[in-house]
């Protein structure tokens, strides 16, 4: 999931994933559009907008984590219908996805609790150890996949620092949540917190102070040092933050107290208008969204952030307004791009392959990161959107991801909206002479990918809930089995109160 520094692009891998994406597209700088009215960036939303559209997304969301995760091993699939692996990251969205579900009434308190332990179970007894197949993960961390049946190692993916952390966040979710005092619910929160407990985030630190993306137990491998650890590091601003906050605040494996400061040392390279208002440009959404799913940035910012007079939270704002600017002017000549049908971030893609758009020439691709064309240096932007890109923003812009729901249930109907929400992505510029394995034409939307993406679906699940209630930001940021972990995390990186917002992080951790 994470960037790169030249553009350049692969084809299609069936199990392509973000990272291995991300590390071939570089994060978004660029240049500054004229002509786009910019929302008043504010730290919190004006107001909520809740209606039967979103509560009928949020439910069909939701039912989407609740069917596709078998009920015996907590295992979500990677995809729908095509589960042909977990992805760990997906089972820390499902566990989001249990609390949402019985704060919600979707299911009962004790239904989503016996699904989070047997979850929590599952991964808790699955091995650990340095072999190449017949584990589960190893020093705490997990495989990137594992196998829907056995719960071991995919293939031969890496072991996974972003991953293990999207899963550790939805574990600590779900042990602040159910805080009653039966045997389920109390197994629950010791589960959650000794998995945290038992990640050895040292083993992925880096002797430049980053932490490495992985580590593969195969010698020899090309972009590996000698001990099997990934080169590439978290650096620059995306998803990575997290992973940052997590290993500084582990009071079992804690790494260097000055990681955050080697990160935040990397981050200033993206800081240009990108479309909008100044901010930290990253191209595809996600990059701006995974972590804020959890953690609260709201009234609270490090010293570089301190210095540019804003907050991660504002600086996501900025990143989605810029966005809608982006399809405003839409550079692309794409069909349907507006200020009410925007959205690009990692998704699915019709193929990869060239055709035509209105005479010109488009290189078209299948699963591949998205983002806004900058300067003389192309993203990757060939009409796919993706309704997770602007949803999954709607706890920063709610302004104008409110109107983006409506106008995609509306404008596109049954052809992107099914049983389980929208569907992955979507491109109207697409020739319908031209095949696609991986999705069908549509009368309204184009080409549509007939799927859904764990991934995906969980930040539209947990970003509406916090546009909703707060309940994964409060209980994350501010529960007593969680909040002085992370309070802890963030008073290590520098980060300080800079409003009524951020007056939570004042506590001792």
């Amino acid at each position: 999931m994470a960037k790169g520094h030249n553009m350049t692009f692969t084809p299609p891998v069936s199990s392509l994933s973000r990272r291995a994406l991300m590390m071939a597209t570089a994060a978004a700088t660029g240049l500054t559009l004229t002509g786009c009215q910019l929302p008043k960036t504010k730290t919190t939303a004006s107001t909520k907008g809740w209606d039967d559209t979103l509560a009928d997304l949020h439910k069909r969301t939701f039912q989407w984590f609740w069917d596709v995760t078998p009920p015996k091993t907590g295992l979500t699939p990677d995809n729908w219908p095509n589960p042909d692996f977990c992805s760990v990251a997906a089972v820390g969205f499902a566990l989001n996805a249990c609390c949402i579900g019985a704060h919600s009434g979707y299911v009962t308190r004790a239904q989503a609790a016996e699904r989070t332990l047997t979850t929590l179970r599952t991964f808790w007894n699955g091995p650990q150890g340095p072999e190449r197949a017949g584990v589960m993960g190893y020093k705490g961390f997990f495989y990137h996949f594992l196998n829907m049946g056995t719960g071991l190692r995919h293939d031969t993916v890496e072991l996974s620092s972003i991953d293990t952390a999207l899963f550790i966040t939805g574990a600590l979710t779900a042990a602040a949540f159910f805080d009653g005092d039966n045997d389920a619910e109390k197994e629950i929160r010791k589960l959650g917190v000794a998995l945290y407990e038992r990640v050895d985030w040292t083993f992925l630190e880096r002797d430049n102070g980053l932490i490495s993306m992985g580590y593969h137990p195969e010698p020899g491998l090309n972009g590996h040092d000698a001990t099997g650890r990934i080169i590439r590091s978290w650096d620059r601003y995306n998803e990575g933050m997290m992973v940052y906050h997590l290993a500084m605040a582990s009071k079992t494996h804690p790494i260097k107290a000055t990681a955050w400061d080697t990160w935040a040392a990397t981050i200033g390279v993206t800081w240009a208008d990108n479309f909008g208002e100044p901010h930290l440009g990253f191209a595809p959404l996600f990059g701006h969204q995974y972590s804020h799913v959890w953690y609260d940035y709201r009234g609270i910012a490090d010293a570089y952030m301190r210095g540019k007079n804003i907050d991660y939270f504002i600086n996501s704002q900025r990143a989605t307004v810029a966005q809608r600017n982006y399809a405003i002017k839409n550079p692309g000549g794409f069909k349907d791009y507006s200020g009410d049908v925007w959205g690009l971030t990692a998704c699915r893609g019709p193929a990869y392959t060239k055709g035509k758009v209105d005479g010109r020439e488009v290189q078209f691709f299948e699963y591949s990161a998205r983002g806004p064309q900058t300067g003389d240096k192309e993203a990757n932007d060939d009409g796919t959107i993706a309704p997770t890109a602007g949803i999954s923003s709607v706890a920063f812009s709610p302004e104008i991801c409110l109107p983006l729901i409506h106008t995609l249930r509306e404008k596109y109907g049954s052809d992107l909206y099914g049983e389980y929400g929208f569907y992955d992505a979507f491109n109207p510029s697409f020739p319908k002479d031209l095949p696609s394995r991986v999705g069908h034409q549509t009368p309204k939307a184009g080409w549509v990918a007939y799927e859904y993406l764990a991934i995906d679906q969980g930040p539209i699940l947990s970003m509406l809930e916090n546009h909703r209630s707060g309940l994964i930001w409060d209980l994350f940021n501010r529960s007593p089995v969680t909040g002085p972990m992370v309070r802890r995390g963030f008073q290590l990186a520098g980060f300080q109160s800079t409003g009524p917002a951020g007056d939570w992080l004042k506590a001792k951790p």
